[in-house]
């Protein structure tokens, strides 16, 4: 994410004068890390006396505060001392918080993200399982490839459902609603697809996963960044994609454990439910977005006041301090001035027109450009197919194929961890040129396995991995950062949105056409047209994409979109 700030200066260390933010040093301050790397800061030892906080000091003969460039602050309390909040006036830019309240409020809404990721790892698996006459455990299990096509995708399409279906309701219900509604349709999902009498109460179970996907995809990243500190909303909106990959990781793990159990597919399909639990009593637990309250507040819903009370409340609960504290109601009312003021600037949002106008058009020819190419590069087939294509390249035991798939799930989680830590060092550019050629030289050794090296089943594996890591670095994460980023404020919401819908379409139809597809051309063929698309999508990247990394939103806005 970009921010209103300096490309030096976070935004959270700016005052209302877009001036540095200096504290003094000591083991109840929260103390500020600087830009220059002097070997001479020290870790004060007395600072381990609250395990929250980490206090950096100087040595003598250091250039002074006045001559170094901050980064950020970090650090974390459940109370805090009177001489904490009024020593400066600064001191109102850092929220204080602890890290319980915080941890919570991100690791459910994130359950939705993982149990999406499962439904891709699992489907894997449960393909090979479904289709075997000695593993299915049913009468039903000769598929075609249109029909396997449907149960592969199902889930696709209803979360294409239902990110149409909540855009319109998002507001009313809120994302705590959204979430608990998310979960709800998880446990019906899972649980009806894994007791499936037949074909048609299995595609029903699918759609009904899917929706919750779509409802989950919408509410979780909403409620995290209404939710969670401003200092560390970077790190866990970041770390939301590991969940989901996390999730596959998961889902390829059951997949190898009941490759072998009669009606394998149905465990795999149906563990979601119990997480799908969790989530929901976790949602339930939750208090509702602060800033939703505000938002229904000023759109005139019910008293001003009423929404205001539970708004501080809710933020008290979500920072760990005591209920309706006056540093909650100072955010809040600071919050509501800003909310109004947005507000009464803008006759109406965007609408759907201004997307595809102007330097809103623009933006979404990069943003929907990125996701549209991240999903027809072959993505959601390499992946959903994984084990049905190792068990074709050699790997002829059911086991062996899923066994395989759960390493490519840990390379993907390590890959994914990698692009988190370095897209803000190396730029996003860089790393979709890379990722992408990458993707582009993986799906030929596929092509080129199928065609001719079918003795040499390590290719198959190599080339797998190499799509994979190369695809976590580039497509994976920086699609979506560039969406968050690329669009203007008014148009942001229905960009976004119209993102979602390009990016789950695409899925789906990739999902479902790939079957099919390699029945038409052969698996080397088809890959090869992957691999020519994704060198299309290299030239769009190069010619077309900006690169982002340090620029404000306002600056992507003026210097990029004009």
């Amino acid at each position: 994410m970009a921010s209103t700030a300096t490309a030096s200066t976070p935004p959270c260390l700016l005052n209302n004068s877009s001036t540095p933010l200096f504290h003094k040093t000591n083991t109840k301050s929260l103390t500020l890390f600087t830009k220059h790397k002097n070997p001479f800061l020290s870790l004060a030892s007395s600072s381990f006396s609250n395990p929250h906080f980490f206090t950096f000091q100087k040595l003598p003969n250091y250039p002074s505060a006045a001559a170094r460039k901050p980064i950020f602050k970090v650090g974390a309390s459940s109370t805090s001392s009177s001489e904490e909040t009024s020593d400066d006036d600064d001191d109102d830019a850092q929220e204080v918080y602890n890290w319980p309240s915080v941890i919570l409020p991100f690791l459910f809404p994130a359950l939705g993200g993982l149990l999406f990721g499962y439904d891709i790892g699992a489907t894997s698996g449960a393909t090979i399982s479904l289709l075997s006459p000695e593993l299915s455990g049913t009468t039903w299990f000769n598929l075609t490839s249109i029909e396997l096509g449907l149960v592969v995708s199902g889930s696709l399409y209803g979360a294409l459902l239902g990110s149409i279906l909540v855009y319109p309701i998002a507001d009313f219900i809120g994302r705590r609603g959204e979430l608990l509604i998310a979960a709800a349709l998880y446990l019906l999902g899972g649980s009806v697809t894994a007791y499936a009498p037949g074909l048609t109460i299995l595609l029903i179970g699918r759609l009904l996963y899917g929706l919750g996907i779509g409802l989950a995809m919408h509410g979780a990243p909403l409620y995290i960044a209404e939710t969670c500190p401003s200092q560390i909303r970077g790190t866990l909106i970041s770390l939301k994609e590991v969940f989901i990959v996390f999730g596959i990781l998961l889902g390829y793990f059951v997949g190898s454990t009941q490759i072998n159990a009669i009606g394998g597919w149905r465990y795999m399909f149906g563990f979601s439910a119990p997480v799908a639990v969790i989530m929901g009593f976790g949602i339930w637990s939750l208090p509702p977005s602060p800033r939703w309250l505000l938002l229904r507040a000023v759109q005139g819903v019910g008293s001003l006041e009423e929404y205001k009370k539970k708004a501080i409340l809710a933020l008290s609960r979500l920072r760990g301090r005591p209920a309706a504290d006056s540093v909650s109601e100072k955010q809040i009312d600071e919050t509501l001035v800003s909310l109004k003021s947005q507000y009464n600037s803008q006759v109406s949002e965007g609408n759907f027109l201004e997307v595809i106008q102007g330097p809103s058009l623009k933006a979404f020819i990069i943003g929907g450009g990125l996701v549209l190419f991240q999903q027809i590069t072959g993505q959601p087939s390499v992946l959903y197919y994984a084990g049905s294509i190792l068990q074709t390249a050699g790997f002829s035991a059911a086991s062996d194929a899923a066994r395989v798939s759960v390493i490519i799930g840990v390379f993907k989680l390590l890959m994914t961890g990698i692009a988190v830590l370095k897209v803000d060092d190396l730029g996003r550019k860089p790393l979709l040129i890379g990722g992408v050629s990458g993707i582009a030289i993986s799906l030929v050794l596929l092509s080129a396995y199928f065609k001719f090296l079918g003795g040499f089943p390590a290719v198959a594996v190599i080339a797998l991995l190499l799509y994979v890591g190369c695809y976590q670095i580039s497509f994976g994460p920086i699609s979506w950062l560039m969406v968050s980023e690329i669009f203007p404020l008014r148009t942001r919401g229905k960009g976004i949105s119209l993102a979602v819908l390009t990016n789950f379409g695409s899925n789906a139809i990739v999902t479902f056409a790939f079957s099919p597809l390699k029945e038409l051309l052969g698996a080397e063929n088809l890959f090869i047209v992957f691999a020519v698309i994704a060198l299309i999508s290299l030239a769009f990247v190069v010619i077309y994409v900006p690169e982002t990394k340090g620029l404000s939103l306002e600056e992507i806005e003026t210097k990029i979109l004009k």
